[in-house]
């Protein structure tokens, strides 16, 4: 009963270091760090064979739910996918015995982004698959990241850029920006297949950077040569791929001599 005490007197805790602005995220890792020791020792997680009353579920999904935003706020993804792991155990397996959290859809639409930023298509599709119909089609946490893969998968990436300006929750700019770097990256491979040379000024546009020094550094990261027009120059990567011998005549005497061995067969 000592623990159970102590579990929701640092659950209040917790609860009113996160409803504070700005957040003190070492206090509030602090308080995370007992909660989840203190959880494993009573009957709070659905994993328990014993079964939980009501409000120890209630208690552990808010812990879990603030646990994962935490996650956003320190930028540990490994921590908010083993967060939203078990935040899916309340959310499904014990939708019926608890009310349904506030935060249920903002949490699954984040985790939906999550993988989209991951290029994990697959596991997006399955967690979709999950959710009721209608929250697929009205929900604004839902809808987001639906209509950033179907921009994917269409080549629509100046509507991506556009997503960043209009998230249903400040969390989601996370991986929003993830999300970004992925597309700038398919540009960035498709601009070296297409052009010899590009301005900086024409990279910037394609690209969705707002000055001449984020191309450059995005350029560099990339190895790109910068020539003194102030272009880019993918020719010499061209080169290199033209310029790989084709070994014609080693090709030649290895198709006679098998020839020949054949002959000697038949």
């Amino acid at each position: 009963m000592a623990a159970l005490k102590e579990i929701v007197s640092l659950y209040q805790n917790l609860k009113n270091e996160w409803s504070k602005q700005p957040w003190d995220l070492n206090k509030a890792g602090d308080l995370l760090s007992q909660l989840k020791v203190g959880l494993t020792h009573l009957m709070f997680l659905p994993t328990s064979n014993t079964p939980a009353n009501q409000k120890e579920l209630l208690i552990a999904r808010d812990i879990l739910e603030i646990g994962a935003q935490y996650s956003i706020a320190t930028e540990d993804i490994p921590s908010f996918e083993r967060y939203m792991s078990q935040l899916k155990c309340y959310y499904f397996d014990y939708k019926t015995a608890l009310p349904e959290s506030t935060y249920k859809y903002q949490l699954l639409g984040l985790n939906l982004l999550f993988l989209l930023s991951q290029n994990r298509v697959a596991e997006f599709h399955t967690e979709l698959e999950l959710l009721p119909a209608d929250q697929i089609q009205k929900n604004v946490y839902i809808r987001h990241p639906l209509s950033l893969e179907q921009c994917l998968m269409e080549g629509s990436y100046n509507k991506i850029f556009l997503a960043k300006g209009n998230v249903p929750a400040a969390s989601y700019n996370f991986f929003i920006d993830i999300l970004l770097n992925t597309v700038r990256d398919e540009i960035g491979a498709c601009m070296e297949s297409a052009y010899d040379k590009i301005s900086l000024k024409d990279a910037s546009r394609m690209l969705n950077l707002n000055s001449e020094k984020e191309t450059l550094a995005f350029g560099t990261k990339k190895g790109w040569k910068v020539i003194p027009e102030g272009c880019f120059n993918f020719s010499t990567s061209h080169e290199k791929k033209s310029e790989e011998p084709i070994p014609s005549a080693e090709l030649v005497t290895l198709a006679i001599d098998y020839a020949r061995e054949l002959e000697m067969i038949v």
